[in-house]
């Protein structure tokens, strides 16, 4: 029969880490399957002592975190089968004998538990969650990974050994639910999901709605920048260039469409910038596997970033100047030159933002070049 390694992560679960060790338990015993149990524990109450007397392996993480207590446990884990799920009694351990045999099958790599498709006992998910936060973080991973799951942020999961090799999982935080969907639709492997039923916590909830929202934002934008900052950023850069250009050709008094082209254009060209660094942090960082952003984050990349830096500052500092020069000459009085001293302003701001780009970008190249001599 297959071994099963079922790795919890705790942190103060005394009220119900024994209660889940047993019906995990029986749940082997039920179904005839050799399994152990691995606790990932960074508890300040009784939870690894009471998880040690029911017979789990308990193993200590060096640092907080969802995903860290994970990393941890896998490393410890020899099942066949690896299967995923909390401490706090909000799945049933019974579950995993209906997930199992999509693992056993050989047609499926990871199976997934589905909260949204299954049945939520009143009280046990607010309804922020249920209606907005996963249903919208879940849609998003989707349409830019096509995982084609109803629940990305379920915490029952099961992956074969073989698959989780393939995984580059790092993620120390709550983002560690969304990286190894990513990633295993990444890289192909097959995805089943099991309808499952969630029951309340017992006990409080460690959960922070939009801190945890925004990680699990944050860590799909390192993947995929394009449709948050590229795109968007392209399109005010385009519209701000064509509105400022327009303005300053046909001269006279519309000051106010000249700031706001200028403005479009500074912001444009910043989420341009941080669409970089996002997708250059995901390349240094191994989320990435594009041979163009390894070009981007090369020295010859860097330098040009810097030089068109300089060019732009150079231009704005000359045009400022001349503007300087102009209004000495008028004794430092009236000087209608409003349209000149605007974008000496924008294309010094670009040359900042520019040269600061590529130093940032430098310090991503040092820490990848650091990694790789380790």
């Amino acid at each position: 029969m297959p071994r099963i390694s079922l790795i919890i992560p705790t942190r103060n679960e005394s009220q119900t880490i024994r209660q889940c060790i047993h019906r995990a338990l029986e749940a082997f015993e039920k179904a005839g399957l050799e399994g152990e149990i691995i606790v990932a524990d960074s508890s300040t109450d009784q939870t690894a002592d009471i998880a040690a007397s029911c017979g789990a392996k308990v193993v200590f993480p060096q640092r907080l975190g969802y995903g860290n207590a994970y990393l941890l446990g896998f490393q410890e884990a020899g099942g066949d089968y690896i299967f995923l799920m909390d401490g706090d009694l909000t799945y049933d351990p019974e579950t995993i004998l209906d997930m199992l045999p999509c693992l056993e099958s050989g047609e499926y790599d990871l199976v997934m538990g589905s909260r949204l498709k299954g049945r939520i006992i009143p009280g046990a998910m607010p309804a922020l969650h249920r209606y907005v936060g996963n249903p919208i973080l879940t849609w998003v991973l989707n349409r830019l990974f096509s995982a084609g799951i109803s629940d990305a942020h379920c915490g029952l999961r099961g992956i074969t050994r073989d698959a989780l090799y393939k995984l580059n999982l790092r993620s120390g935080g709550m983002e560690f639910a969304s990286e190894m969907v990513i990633e295993a639709a990444s890289r192909g492997l097959r995805i089943a999901e099991v309808p499952i039923t969630y029951y309340p916590r017992q006990g409080d909830s460690k959960l922070n709605s939009f801190t945890d929202g925004w990680r699990h934002m944050r860590f799909m934008m390192l993947y995929r920048p394009g449709p948050f900052l590229l795109v968007p950023g392209l399109v005010a850069l385009l519209l701000g260039l064509i509105l400022a250009v327009v303005v300053y050709i046909e001269g006279g008094s519309r000051m106010h469409s000249l700031i706001l082209g200028g403005l479009l254009l500074i912001i444009g060209y910043q989420m341009l910038l941080a669409g970089m660094h996002f997708r250059a942090f995901g390349a240094a960082w191994g989320l990435s596997r594009s041979s163009g952003m390894k070009k981007l984050i090369s020295y010859h990349s860097l330098e040009k970033e810097l030089l068109i830096g300089l060019a732009l500052l150079a231009a704005g500092i000359v045009i400022g100047l001349v503007v300087l020069m102009r209004w000495r000459g008028a004794g430092f009085g009236a000087l209608d030159a409003a349209q000149n001293a605007m974008v000496a302003m924008i294309l010094t701001i670009l040359g900042i933002q520019t040269i600061f780009s590529g130093m940032f970008i430098s310090l991503l190249l040092l820490y990848n070049g650091h990694q790789d001599g380790e």
